[in-house]
């Protein structure tokens, strides 16, 4: 590990103009490459104290054994060196915008004498024209099938074409009419490049002009009695509009714009672009990336459009007039100069805030998150994946085996009020929701931060007590404790007390976790650790996982465990904390939600839950209720006189009661009822 201060440039040294930096490791090679407006400032922040660094700036500091600039004019020319070093060099450092897959493209080679339509993946290339990008290739050649019965132009290969063209004989698309067989002369170059650019036209959008000549001609070759070339042009005005229906109008005809989202956490983004062209949706494409230190969102945003459209402006046509995001970039004129510079026209980047382009935005949101949660889902159930969490785990934290066996406590409550908490158990990396449990906390008073560790404390002591006891009890008789616990919820029993029975229930505390994780930082982790100490479990190793930074606390240390953002063992403790969080807020709202709903009916003898339900149901409130006389009440199914007339005189007592207190609160508070005293 090397040491910053050993490379620091000399103070003064560094110029105060915009450029471009980069660091290099003891090898030469570039790890990481930044832009500023003023290089002075922000290098000097990569000096500072190596404790106030964000981690992944400080491994790569410290991995850097020296750094060089260079000058640049202005800002825009800042942001394109940038990109062209970025693309150069790829470094580690730096996040890289991949696709997970290459997306194909339809392309048309208008710089040849013949031109050809095919299915192509990879860098645009000058003097072919491209549309797409689309999610997939079968509906490229779907919309390819249905036009070429309109537009014959040519799709071979320059193989098949010269063997045609030598032979004389076209392929079997120029027998069925779907080439216009240009190999063997039926159609000159130009009538084939018309052929060609019509082609292009309508995939441009520009397709109501199409569409009206050739319902004229075909009227007019009616009137002419050919009927024949009329019911052709019949048939290929029918293909156009098919076609057209399989590209939804989402805009208004002319509107040209990639609306832009991007949703995430603290370690991965998802990001999502809908490709719009005259009004409708012609592609989509998808990134699921790592955050890069502790970026803003506009941050990710700039560094999206630097990379995405540096690539993507090779040709003019891949930047459209109106960029959409979710957040503006920090110098968004400065962006949009630069966008319009490799345009060759005017760009505007924006944030939708209302009507059709909003909307679109929203959808566009919701592919996100469902790219996210597909992304998090696969690597989750990938078994070498798992296998190399628990290695890195077990690696980083220096076990002495593969934590096997993971749990997890968390702690919800509002200011102190309905504090519950929740236990996940995750084995061999996979949520095992059968051991869940609940556990309603003890209110105490207090500030938050002492209630959740004394509540850290006592869920601790009672899992590992009852792992205590049931460590010690005989196993189950033969079929005994094969059921579910009593009491259990959506697949998680609620932890109760143990007691007689004990040894028929299913011992599934019988064996400790090898790994225990609580939701917080040191002081979490010291009052679990106390805990363990005092009942003599010594076989279990404690971390806490903070939310802010990621931060794994160990025991006894002063330091976090720093792990690798892009690392397994991260991405796994994070999923088992999310799982810990996600199932104390459900009971948690499932309990201050039965507190909430507690009415006046509760405790009248006589009337149960099914027979509230009937009440409340059948005059719409309580209040309603209060005002029903006892003969209305009798005629709710299933409620007799008797029971009709407790529930009339206890809501008639309780508003008495509560008309009573008002009274009196008043005239506590209101001293105009009272005798004032004299004015001396």
């Amino acid at each position: 590990m090397a040491d910053p201060s050993t490379y620091r440039p000399a103070p003064g040294s560094i110029p105060t103009d915009p450029g471009v930096y980069k660091f290099r490791d003891s090898h030469r090679r570039v790890i990481y490459v930044g832009k500023a407006k003023n290089l002075r400032s922000r290098l000097t922040s990569y000096f500072a104290d190596l404790t106030g660094l964000h981690p992944r700036t400080r491994q790569m500091v410290t991995t850097a054994a020296s750094v060089e600039w260079t000058v640049v004019g202005t800002e825009v020319e800042a942001l394109q060196l940038e990109y062209n070093w970025i693309k150069e060099f790829d470094p580690r450092f730096n996040v890289r915008y991949r696709d997970d897959k290459t997306y194909p493209m339809l392309a048309v080679t208008l710089n040849e004498k013949y031109p050809r339509v095919f299915v192509y993946r990879g860098v645009r290339r000058p003097g072919v024209r491209y549309f797409g990008p689309y999610s997939h290739a079968w509906a490229i050649r779907e919309t390819v099938d249905l036009l070429t019965r309109v537009f014959p132009v040519r799709t071979c290969s320059t193989g098949v074409f010269r063997r045609s063209e030598q032979m004389g004989r076209p392929c079997l698309l120029g027998y069925i009419d779907k080439c216009a067989a240009p190999c063997v002369g039926r159609v000159e170059a130009e009538e084939h490049r018309q052929i060609a650019n019509d082609f292009c036209e309508f995939l441009a959008g520009r397709t109501d002009g199409l569409i009206r000549r050739m319902e004229r001609e075909m009227a007019g070759a009616a009137e002419e009695l050919d009927f024949e070339r009329a019911a052709r042009l019949r048939d290929d005005v029918s293909a156009l509009k098919r076609a057209m229906e399989k590209q939804a109008v989402v805009l208004g005809t002319g509107t040209d714009a990639d609306v832009i989202a991007m949703v995430g956490d603290e370690l991965e983004s998802s990001v999502k672009i809908f490709h719009v062209r005259d009004g409708r949706v012609r592609g989509e494409r998808g990134w699921v990336v790592e955050v890069q230190e502790n970026a803003t969102p506009a941050e990710q945003i700039e560094a999206f459009l630097t990379q995405f459209y540096g690539a993507e402006s090779e040709m003019s046509s891949g930047i459209p007039r109106e960029v959409l995001v979710p957040f503006l970039p920090d110098d968004t004129a400065r962006m949009q100069e630069w966008l319009s510079e490799r345009r060759g026209a005017r760009v505007e980047v924006r944030v939708p805030q209302r009507g059709d382009k909003r909307n679109l935005m929203t959808t566009v949101e919701r592919n996100a998150s469902d790219a996210l949660a597909r992304h998090k889902l696969q690597r989750a159930g990938d078994l070498t994946t798992r296998s190399a969490a628990l290695t890195e785990l077990q690696e980083y934290l220096g076990l002495d085996v593969a934590p096997l066996r993971i749990e997890c406590i968390d702690i919800s409550h509002v200011q102190g009020t309905d504090v519950v908490a929740s236990l996940v158990v995750f084995e061999d990396g996979l949520s095992r929701k059968s051991d869940y449990r609940h556990y309603g906390i003890k209110e105490a008073a207090g500030d938050g931060h002492s209630d959740d560790v004394a509540s850290i404390a006592e869920v601790t002591r009672r899992r590992f007590l009852r792992h205590l006891v049931d460590d010690a009890a005989p196993p189950p008789v033969d079929g005994a404790g094969t059921g579910p616990e009593t009491g259990t919820q959506t697949g998680a029993a609620t932890e109760t007390e143990t007691g007689a029975g004990t040894a028929k229930k299913a011992r599934k505390f019988a064996y400790p976790p090898n790994l225990f994780v609580v939701d917080g930082g040191a002081p979490q982790v010291h009052a679990a650790a106390t805990v363990l100490e005092e009942l003599g479990v010594t076989d279990v190793a404690i971390i806490g996982l903070a939310k802010r930074l990621e931060e794994v606390w160990v025991p006894g240390d002063d330091e976090p465990v720093i792990l690798p953002r892009n690392s397994e063992a991260l991405f796994l403790l994070q999923r088992v904390r999310d799982e810990a969080h996600r199932f104390a807020i459900t009971f948690h709202r499932s309990k201050r939600s039965k507190r909430m709903t507690a009415s006046a009916l509760d405790g009248i003898p006589g009337l149960g839950a099914t027979r509230r339900t009937a009440l409340v149901t059948h005059f719409g409130s309580v209040a309603n209720l209060t005002k029903a006389s006892v003969d209305e009440i009798t005629q709710v199914p299933g409620i007799g006189a008797a029971t009709a007339q407790s529930v009339h005189d206890a809501l008639r007592d309780e508003t008495s009661v509560g008309e009573a207190s008002v009274r009196d609160a008043v005239s506590e508070t209101n001293p105009s009822t009272q005798e004032e005293p004299a004015h001396g």
